[in-house]
């Protein structure tokens, strides 16, 4: 009597990977799309109803402003994952392992600083003063009318009317909902909290890496030649 073959255990599905979370700029977006539609209308009305050399510049000069426009409008995008932050710039790609992140700065821009000493601006999360300020004037507010609701429920002696005058105080929202701050900020604050999160982590080791965005650079250099050629000759 044969006894029966052993049975290979089942293979065990792959864990799903976690998803990069990924931060653009809307405004930049929305007005280099604008730019790109204006500026190839012109220059696709120069190259069709220009003579002489005119749809020759047309050309050279949209071969210099397009790539220049995608990179500085659509190309910046910041990539956060759980063990690296990639930062596209628009000329540069970064990566930088959460390890060898030393902090993340905020003044009148947003950087990363690594523990080697480098500094890479992130040109997808800019920062916007006025955005500050209003989320300021909105904290302002929201404090006065906390404190106006504190005095009137402690003039009634009720405690219901102070819990409500605290939840006024935070934007009229639940306690959780916390001061106001402007956007990019907030996501500044999810950088930072992914960062203290990931940085000692096994998998977020490794070496920085930088990479030239030369499928901008090569084109725009092109074009600049030929505009210069162009003009040159006359």
């Amino acid at each position: 009597m044969t006894s029966p073959e052993p049975q290979s255990p089942a293979p065990q599905p792959p864990e799903p990977e976690s998803k990069d979370r990924v931060y653009r700029s809307v405004p930049a977006i929305a007005g280099g799309v604008l730019l790109l539609a204006i500026t190839g209308w012109l220059g696709i009305d120069a190259i069709v109803s220009g003579e002489g050399r005119t749809p020759w510049l047309a050309l050279a000069v949209l071969l210099l402003v397009v790539p220049l426009v995608i990179a500085f409008t659509l190309r910046p995008a910041v990539y956060a994952g759980d063990d690296r932050l990639r930062i596209r710039n628009p000329f540069r790609l970064v990566v930088v392992p959460w390890g060898q992140v030393a902090s993340l700065r905020s003044s009148y821009s947003n950087e990363v600083l690594t523990e080697s000493g480098a500094k890479y601006q992130l040109w997808a999360v800019p920062v916007s003063l006025r955005a500050r300020k209003k989320a300021a004037r909105r904290e302002m507010r929201a404090t006065a009318q906390a404190r106006r609701e504190m005095g009137r429920d402690e003039g009634r002696g009720s405690a219901l009317g102070m819990r409500a005058g605290l939840d006024a105080g935070l934007g009229g929202g639940s306690v959780s909902d916390g001061p106001a701050r402007a956007e990019t900020d907030r996501i500044m604050d999810e950088l930072r909290g992914l960062h203290e999160a990931r940085h000692q982590s096994e998998s977020a080791r490794g070496e920085v890496t930088v990479r030239w965005a030369y499928e901008v650079l090569a084109p725009a250099l092109a074009g600049a030649v030929l505009v210069l050629i162009l003009v040159v000759m006359g």
